[in-house]
């Protein structure tokens, strides 16, 4: 009975350890299963890219200094390249001599006229108001007087002149005088005849006073001279003044934009960046608005990457995990800063894991870390791990 019961209890013990066993191994076979068949981290593959600019001038001519090299890293406002300035100088010249003279011009439109002007125009509206009232006036009494001695002196003469041609005519028929003192008698009668005649009408004319006529002219002659006046104290027109303002913008416009065509002649860096491309030399020729150097902005370097539509579940601000083959295992940290609203189809220089006839959508990493290693051409591995570093080991 005692042998009997010890064996059950070895029998026992024996199918406990069995069975402890194969849990074990089950166990085991479990994890290993687990360890090769868990999926790796999720990843896209991406381009590093950065902000570019294309630099050149708007005014074209000939390269007369290149200031920088390629690799070189310039600061905003460095000088790149400079142009030969050719006639720009010239025209700048001629356009500051334009401009000058318009506002010479304009300067003498707002001044008005000189003072002496306005008061030779005054002093001809007094001469002209004083014809008129002379006109209107007519003699003077006084002249009317002296007319009328003038008229009563010719009559005294010509009475004389008749008595001694009347005293003359008989002795000349009864042959005591020659004919020649016949002749001077008759040509001294008629020379105070027409005398007297043209003293008569004198005073005749002046006691009837100015015509209506002299009166009309003399009456238009001071309107005329009032309106220069007036029109020399009034200045030059409105119009003129603001044409004469169009032209001085015009050429001050004109000298501002020669202006602007002399500082194109020094091309500048817009931007703190490294010179990418660059291939002038003095003398080359080249063309207005060219691109002639070609900058990268270090400091915006992104990677483009594309993600497929079953695992848009990411967010922008997301940390993710940058590896480069250049780097090995290093990572380099950075967030995702865009998703695109629109999906595309998968880039031909895209590959993921996902089935490449899915539809894609683009999005860009900012760059947190390694931006002084990462360099824009670059091929990269975005990993999205929830913002912890994945292990080497779990790496495909």
């Amino acid at each position: 009975m005692i042998a009997g019961h010890a064996g059950e209890q070895t029998g026992a013990q024996l199918r406990r350890t069995l069975l402890i066993m194969a849990l074990l191994a089950a166990g085991a076979i479990g994890v290993l299963y687990w360890s090769q068949h868990r999926p790796g981290p999720f990843y896209v593959s991406g381009v590093v890219e950065a902000d570019d600019a294309r630099v050149g001038s708007r005014v074209g001519g000939r390269i007369a200094r290149v200031h920088v090299v390629e690799g070189q890293r310039v600061e905003p406002r460095q000088p790149l390249f400079e142009l030969e300035p050719f006639d720009l100088r010239e025209r700048r010249a001629q356009a500051l001599a334009a401009l000058a003279a318009r506002e010479a011009k304009l300067r003498l439109l707002e001044g008005g006229f000189r003072p002496e002007e306005i008061a030779q125009a005054r002093a001809r509206v007094d001469r002209a108001r004083a014809v008129l009232e002379r006109t209107i006036a007519g003699p003077r009494p006084l002249e009317i007087q002296i007319l009328a001695g003038q008229l009563a002196m010719a009559q005294a003469e010509l009475n004389d002149a008749q008595r001694e041609f009347e005293r003359l005519v008989p002795l000349f028929e009864s042959g005591d005088a020659s004919r020649d003192e016949m002749s001077k008698v008759t040509y001294l009668r008629d020379l105070r005849q027409a005398a007297h005649e043209v003293a008569r009408d004198r005073l005749a004319l002046a006691r009837e006073g100015s015509r209506k006529e002299d009166i009309a002219e003399a009456r238009a002659a001071l309107a005329e001279h009032a309106a220069a006046l007036q029109l020399l104290e009034a200045g030059y027109r409105r119009e003129e003044i603001a044409a004469a303002e169009a032209e001085t913008e015009a050429a001050r416009a004109e000298l501002a934009a020669i202006d602007e065509q002399i500082r194109e002649l020094t091309v500048i860096a817009p931007l703190a960046a490294v010179v990418d491309a660059l291939d002038l030399v003095p003398g080359d020729l080249v063309s207005a608005g060219a691109p002639m150097v070609t900058l990268v902005d270090a400091q915006s370097l992104y990677v483009r990457a594309y993600v497929p539509e079953n695992r848009l579940d990411i967010r922008v601000g997301q940390t993710v995990w940058l590896r480069a083959d250049a780097f090995g295992q290093r990572r380099f940290r950075g967030h995702v800063s865009f998703v695109a609203r629109q999906g595309e189809f998968t880039p031909a220089n895209v590959q993921t894991r996902e089935e490449r006839v899915k539809q894609m959508f683009r999005i860009k990493i900012a760059i947190d870390e390694g931006r002084d290693l990462l360099r824009a051409g670059m091929a990269v591995d975005v990993f999205f791990e929830n913002g912890h570093v994945p292990q080497p080991a779990s790496a495909p």
